[in-house]
C-alpha cells in the first residue's frame, strides 16, 4: 500500500522538523518527505490540511491486562484503544498473572500482539521471580524473548541486598532497570496523599517520604552498581529534587510522570472519587506544579498514561476498598496537548515527551521518528477539535478515569502502523 499524507503540519521532534509538507509511504516505510520519490503513485491520499502529522505515540506504561486479568480487559480491546489514541508502541509492565518472569510467557504475549496487527508491544520483564523480591529472574533469557527492561511494577523489593544484586546483574549486561519509588512500610495501609484532604476524609495517608526514602535508596544503589536506572511515575516535588541532585553528581538517570499526576492533585479526590485512587497517590497542588514545570524544562523525560483498566465492581466501592488505577491510553495525546497549552510549551517539544524521548527510555530505534527510511508508524490528529471523555466514547474496556465528563483538546483522526491505516476513515 502506497499512501500520501497531503498538506499536513509535519512535526518530527527527533529531527527537529516542524513544517507543512507531504509524507510518502510505501512498503511500511517513509519513502519521501516534501516531494514524492521517482515513480511514486499513491494508492490512497490522506488529506491532512489543518491536521498535525507526527510519529506514532509511545506509551511507556500501559497495562493490557493479559495474561490473567481478561475480565478487566483484553488485548483486543486495549489495542483498539491504543489505535484510537494514536499510540503505535506500548511498554507493558510485568504485573500480569502469571507475572512476566518466564521467557515463554513473554514470547506468547508478543505472538498474540503480533497476530492482532495493531500496536507494537515492548514487554518489561519482572526483576524478581513472581515480583516477590526474593530471587532474581533470568534477565538474559527474558531479553532474548523480547523484554526491553526490568521492573517490579508497583511491588517494591523489601530486601535491599536483593535489589543491589538485581542491579548488579542488570548493570553487567547493560539492561535497563525501571523502578517506582515506594517505601513499603511507609506506604502500608495508606490510600491518599498524607495531607489536609486525607485528614478531612478520614483516609489513611501516604507521606511523600514513602517516595523519597525509596528513591534515595534506588539512586545510591544505582551509583554503586552502575545500573541504568529509570524512575517511574514520580509524584512529588521532593522526588524530582532528588533526581536533580543525582544528575548534578553525574548520574545518568531518567524519570517519567503520568498524565494523572500532571493534571490532578489530592483536592480532586473530592468526596471519595474512587477514580482518583491511584498508585502513587495524587499529591498536593505544589507537587503537581513542580511536575508540570519539570516536564516542561526536560528534567522529567517522558509522559505516560499509566493505563490501568479497572471494572465497575473495582471502583464502585468505598475509596479505601476500591482498586487503584485509571484508564488513560486514549487520553495521552489530549492531556499532553492540554499541558502544553497551559504551560506554554511548543508543540514540537511537547510531542517529544511522548515520541522520541519515550523511545529513548525504552531503548528502541525503530519508533519515535519519521525520517526517510523509518518505519511508518504515524499519528494524524486535529489540534483544533476536542475529544469527549465519556463511557461510550472510550474504546478501552476500562471506563475508569478521573476525566470523565470533560472535553479535552485534540482528536486523533488517523493512526498508521507500518504504513497501514489502522484507525480513521
Amino acid at each position: 500500500m502506497r499512501i500520501q499524507i497531503a498538506k499536513g503540519r509535519f512535526i518530527d521532534p527527533a529531527n527537529q522538523v516542524d513544517r507543512v509538507q507531504d509524507v510518502y509511504i510505501a512498503d511500511g516505510r517513509i519513502v519521501g518527505l516534501g516531494s514524492a520519490p521517482a515513480g511514486f503513485e499513491a494508492d490512497r491520499v490522506v488529506e491532512a490540511e489543518g491536521l498535525v502529522v507526527c510519529p506514532g505515540l509511545i506509551d511507556i506504561a500501559a497495562r493490557l491486562r493479559e495474561p490473567g486479568f481478561e475480565y478487566l480487559a483484553t488485548l483486543e480491546t486495549e489495542m483498539e484503544a491504543a489505535m484510537a489514541g494514536g499510540i503505535t508502541s506500548l511498554a507493558i509492565p510485568p504485573d500480569t498473572d502469571p507475572v512476566l518472569d518466564e521467557p515463554g510467557l513473554v514470547e506468547m504475549l508478543c505472538y498474540r500482539a503480533k497476530k492482532l496487527n495493531r500496536a507494537h508491544i515492548y514487554p518489561v520483564g519482572a526483576l524478581t521471580l513472581g515480583l516477590k523480591g526474593e530471587r532474581l529472574s533470568e534477565m538474559a533469557e527474558l531479553v532474548e524473548a523480547g523484554c526491553v527492561a526490568f521492573s517490579q511494577a508497583n511491588v517494591p523489593i523489601v530486601d535491599n541486598m536483593v535489589l543491589m544484586r538485581a542491579m548488579q546483574y542488570a548493570a553487567t549486561f547493560g539492561f535497563r532497570v525501571w523502578l517506582q519509588p515506594i517505601a513499603p512500610f511507609l506506604a502500608r495501609g495508606g490510600y491518599a496523599h498524607d495531607g489536609e484532604v486525607a485528614s478531612r476524609l478520614g483516609l489513611p495517608g501516604i507521606p511523600v517520604a514513602a517516595e523519597t526514602v525509596a528513591l534515595y535508596t534506588y539512586l545510591q544503589l544505582a551509583k554503586i552498581t552502575g545500573a541504568r536506572l529509570h524512575v517511574t511515575r514520580l509524584s512529588s516535588a521532593a522526588g524530582l529534587a532528588l533526581v536533580d541532585q543525582a544528575r548534578a553528581e553525574g548520574m545518568d538517570v531518567s524519570c517519567d510522570v503520568s498524565i494523572n499526576h500532571l493534571h490532578l492533585s489530592d483536592m480532586d479526590i473530592g468526596y471519595f472519587n474512587a477514580n482518583c485512587h491511584l498508585v502513587p497517590p495524587l499529591r498536593s497542588q505544589r507537587d503537581r506544579e513542580a511536575l508540570v514545570q519539570g516536564l516542561a524544562d526536560g528534567r522529567i523525560n517522558a509522559l505516560c498514561s499509566d493505563h490501568t483498566p479497572v471494572d465497575d465492581d473495582g471502583k464502585q466501592t468505598p475509596f479505601s476498598e476500591s482498586e487503584a488505577g485509571a484508564t488513560g491510553m486514549e487520553l495521552l495525546l489530549p492531556l499532553t496537548l492540554k499541558w502544553a497549552t497551559e504551560a506554554g510549551v511548543p508543540l514540537l517539544k511537547a510531542l517529544a515527551r511522548i515520541t522520541s524521548d519515550a523511545a529513548a527510555i525504552v531503548g528502541i530505534t525503530k519508533a519515535g521518528h519519521l525520517g526517510v527510511g523509518a518505519r511508518a508508524d504515524v499519528c494524524v490528529f486535529d489540534p483544533a477539535a476536542y475529544t469527549p471523555v465519556n463511557r461510550d466514547a472510550l474504546k478501552s474496556q476500562g471506563k475508569n478515569t478521573p476525566f470523565l465528563g470533560l472535553e479535552l483538546p485534540g482528536q486523533v483522526r488517523y493512526t498508521l502502523v507500518e504504513g497501514q491505516v489502522m484507525y480513521g476513515g
